[in-house]
């Protein structure tokens, strides 16, 4: 019972891989040699040894495609048809009425002698021979007789099915089937005749041993529809490259950026976010001393180089602050009283930037102008005041960052909390600096739901000065406040800053305008899931 199950097995696979092989044909190569082309200069020697027969000329000799011209013998493409009895065309040379994708017009009789009409005819007898494993019976039309099945004359290669002129139209090359551009597959005759390329199907039988198809023949591949929407063309256009390196070895050889260097890149682009709206960042610690100040004119001087202007830094000390001391003094008029006594003028509809510019002092190196206090204690600045200025600002300016001062009670204080959409706040790792805002976030975590949520978004800035880090303090606080803030933000000590004069961002350390780069960039992005979560 095995024994024949395996041989009706074997059978079985016999009977699909012949069929296979019928209707698998070769692709013909496209360099045939030009039958009126005379022969090379440098012939190959004529002891070169004979190429050995691929596994199709094995399983099949009559082939003559597949195996090179003897001595003396003419290839079968160069051979032209004979004047009495014109021979079947060959696969290099399609019938006239052929209905081929591609077909090379039949070349002019011309004069040749007797031993090449006997060498082709020995040639397609050859062929005839072996072309009845290929070819699948009859394949010529009405009148060819059994000379159709293959090649009565025998000039035609591959068992051509053309029986003479009485069946030329079935007598196309490869027993009746037309040639396409590809070479993937052949249409058959009139007798099997089938789909075009690509569309002949195996039997059940044959695909459960071949489930890959015919060898070389690739299946027909659905049309895209072509799409001229506007979004899918912006799409389908490519990426813009990474620009090279700006500084170290890598910008002189023009390469990629480094880590560090991309890195840098992101944070800037991330401070460059543009805003639906204007927005508030307000910079708090009741303590003095703690480094608002400076803080403030470092990220007012980050936002400004990464958005390329639009920043204001506003001193709202109710009394007297210190910013006019730590920016270069290009406006002598350039106080919140001066802004004040204005207000009538700048509030008018066909204000410009230019008028409120000149209240405002221009910081050159960080792109950033500056509003600072009151010189003098005999003007205090009240919530009414502060509102006023602060949409003053928000005509003209897309980031607003604030300095407040140390009094907690003071409404100007209180006001500017309400509308801030971001918090930093300066520490130095000292007890009494980080006490103090300890004490801050406690009194804003009892104002409500939106003071909560502003202290999950605040950023924490650590700015020490020579001497000033205590290293029990950081210790003991620092997983406190990376618990209560977004983020906490170490920016080294800067001997340009600690030198308590004009703060110039041209003569920061490196170190320092990557810091406040980083700062400024998780500051922008706190504001962005801010403006996106609703109220």
């Amino acid at each position: 019972m095995t024994d024949s199950h395996n041989s009706g097995q074997h059978k079985d696979r016999e009977a699909a891989a012949a069929e296979v092989r019928r209707m698998w044909q070769p692709t013909p190569s496209w360099t045939q040699p030009d039958p009126n082309q005379g022969p090379e200069s440098d012939p190959e020697p004529a002891d070169k040894p004979d190429e050995k027969p691929d596994a199709l000329s094995d399983d099949f000799p009559g082939d003559s495609w597949s195996r090179p011209a003897g001595q003396g013998q003419a290839a079968p493409w160069a051979q032209p048809p004979a004047p009495s009895t014109p021979p079947a065309p060959s696969w290099a040379q399609p019938a006239a009425d052929s209905g081929g994708s591609w077909t090379q017009p039949a070349s002019e009789p011309e004069e040749y002698d007797e031993d090449d009409q006997a060498s082709a005819e020995g040639t397609g007898a050859h062929s005839s021979g072996a072309g009845s494993a290929l070819d699948s019976g009859a394949a010529g039309g009405e009148g060819a007789g059994a000379a159709g099945a293959h090649s009565a004359g025998g000039a035609g290669a591959h068992g051509a099915g053309a029986a003479g002129a009485g069946a030329g139209a079935a007598g196309e090359a490869f027993g009746g089937s037309a040639f396409h551009g590809s070479g993937a597959s052949f249409n058959g005759g009139p007798a099997a005749a089938g789909p075009a390329q690509g569309g002949q199907q195996l039997s059940p039988q044959a695909q459960h041993f071949f489930p890959q198809g015919i060898p070389g023949q690739q299946a027909p591949q659905q049309q895209r529809e072509v799409s001229y929407r506007t979004d899918e063309l912006i799409q389908a256009l490519p990426l813009p490259r990474e620009a090279p390196a700006e500084r170290g070895i890598r910008s002189a050889l023009r390469l990629r950026p480094g880590s560090s260097e991309r890195l840098e890149r992101i944070a800037r682009a991330t401070a460059a976010t543009a805003f639906r709206r204007p927005v508030t960042i307000v910079v708090a610690n009741p303590k003095g001393g703690s480094g608002k100040t400076p803080t403030t004119l470092l990220l007012a001087g980050a936002l400004g180089q990464a958005r390329g202007g639009g920043v204001v830094a506003w001193d709202n000390n109710e009394l007297r602050g210190n910013m006019h001391l730590r920016t270069h003094d290009t406006n002598s008029r350039s106080t919140v009283t001066d802004m004040l006594q204005a207000m009538p003028m700048l509030t008018q509809p066909d204000a410009r930037l230019g008028d409120v510019a000149a209240y405002l002092r221009h910081q050159v190196a960080g792109q950033y102008d500056v509003l600072t206090s009151a010189t003098t204690t005999y003007a205090q600045i009240e919530a009414k005041d502060f509102d006023q200025i602060h949409r003053l600002l928000s005509r003209f300016y897309k980031v607003l960052v604030i300095d407040t001062g140390n009094n907690e009670g003071s409404s100007n204080w209180r006001e500017a909390m309400k509308a801030a959409d971001a918090l930093v706040i300066p520490i130095k790792w000292k007890s009494l600096s980080c006490a103090a805002a300890v004490q801050m976030l406690e009194e804003l975590d009892n104002q409500g739901p939106e003071a909560q949520r502003l202290i999950r978004r605040a950023v924490i800035a650590v700015s020490n000065g020579p001497g000033d880090v205590n290293k029990e303090v950081e210790k003991q606080l620092r997983p406190y406040f990376e618990s209560r803030a977004a983020a906490v933000i170490d920016i080294p000590t800067d001997m340009h800053i600690a030198a308590e004069g004009p703060l110039d961002h041209s003569a920061l350390q490196p170190a320092t305008r990557r810091a406040a780069l980083e700062l400024a960039a998780k500051v922008s992005e706190q504001i962005t899931i801010a403006l996106n979560v609703p109220r």
